[in-house]
């Protein structure tokens, strides 16, 4: 009976997952809008003030709780496989569940560009001019915190301090975009913050209890606009392009000159990149005209990822592309290209 019972619920939350995904202006209005501003806020309240991860704690007492379930059954031989599955069934319908009643929903709402009445294609014309717009403004950020255009720039903060400071920064995002309501902080160090690392990432979001998670090794340079981007997350953008986009975004409306400075030249790099990938030649050019000091903060991320480079890295990203196609991001992790598509529209809106 028991059996039957998990097996039927786990069936009903496939068929709504379904229903779900093809009805992205149901779930933008009736969860995204509604509902989960209300458990996010709610979740934010319950766990900010811990210093440490809770999500992180749950994942390492589960991950004990099934070795040593294992362990028992190799060492006893006596392994009851009904009432395993059984019980490993009802884990699953029930984690199932909660990923989607408390986040993951968020995978299935209207895409960011619907939302903010932005187009999603731009031509190269298009992308040149806001490389030289983004140049402009990250050069100009550049010399206000540095005096020597050859320099690279160093964030002076703590992570504390950096966390502290993406509050009003999109205190001052949300004059712009009202839903924007970040008042209520919950972002921390993850326990795993070396393993994050030698993974390929920067942090992520628990999406069991809406904590956002950054590696304290991160270079203080990236740590605004990383943090920036878990917060996006918690506010309700699961799709990693348009939380580059959000995170991003709300460094530039910091009235920080570092956090701008780290807004800006990450949108000039992604587009740069871009305007590369179309038009060696252009790509060239527009690199040429950036900041060596910019360009210098750029190379430091690279031989900072390049220190951590391993073997199980691409196994990581594998999955983890999975992960993404799973969850309503056909292209997996090359959907990131899609923040550009933002970034070019948005400013030249």
């Amino acid at each position: 009976m028991l059996k039957r019972l998990w097996i039927l619920l786990l069936s009903l939350q496939f068929i709504f997952i379904r229903w779900a995904k093809s009805n992205p202006e149901w779930v933008e209005i009736n969860y995204s809008q509604t509902i989960y501003p209300f458990t996010s806020n709610f979740l934010r309240k319950l766990t900010g003030w811990i210093p440490f991860s809770i999500g992180d704690i749950l994942y390492i007492i589960l991950a004990i709780s099934i070795l040593s379930f294992l362990w028992r059954k190799v060492r006893t031989r006596k392994a009851s496989w009904d009432v395993t599955i059984n019980k490993a069934g009802w884990l699953v319908c029930i984690a199932y569940f909660w990923f989607h009643a408390i986040w993951g929903m968020n995978y299935y709402r209207q895409p960011l560009h619907k939302v903010l009445g932005l187009n999603h294609k731009y031509s190269t014309e298009e992308l040149e001019k806001v490389v030289e717009k983004l140049t402009e403004i990250s050069n100009k950020q550049h010399r206000i915190i540095v005096s020597n255009d050859s320099i690279k720039v160093n964030t002076p903060y703590t992570n504390e301090e950096i966390f502290n400071k993406t509050v009003p920064s999109y205190k001052a995002l949300q004059k712009t975009f009202l839903t924007l309501d970040y008042s209520t902080k919950s972002i921390k160090h993850s326990i795993f913050s070396k393993p994050l690392i030698y993974m390929g990432f920067s942090g992520y979001i628990n999406p069991f209890t809406v904590e956002a998670q950054v590696s304290s090794l991160l270079l203080p340079y990236k740590m605004p606009t990383t943090s920036g981007h878990e917060e996006a997350h918690q506010l309700g953008f699961a799709k990693e392009n348009e939380a580059n986009f959000i995170g991003a975004l709300a460094c530039m409306h910091s009235e920080d000159p570092y956090f701008k400075f780290s807004g800006y030249t990450f949108a000039l790099r992604y587009c740069v990149h871009d305007l590369y990938r179309r038009d060696q030649q252009k790509g060239i050019c527009a690199i040429e005209k950036i900041n060596k000091g910019i360009r210098l903060n750029w190379q430091e991320v690279r031989e900072f990822w390049d220190r951590y480079e391993n073997p199980t890295e691409p196994l990581f990203k594998a999955f983890y592309n999975q992960f993404l196609k799973a969850n309503n991001q056909s292209k997996g992790i090359k959907t990131y290209s899609y923040v550009v598509a933002l970034f070019v529209n948005y400013f030249n809106a």
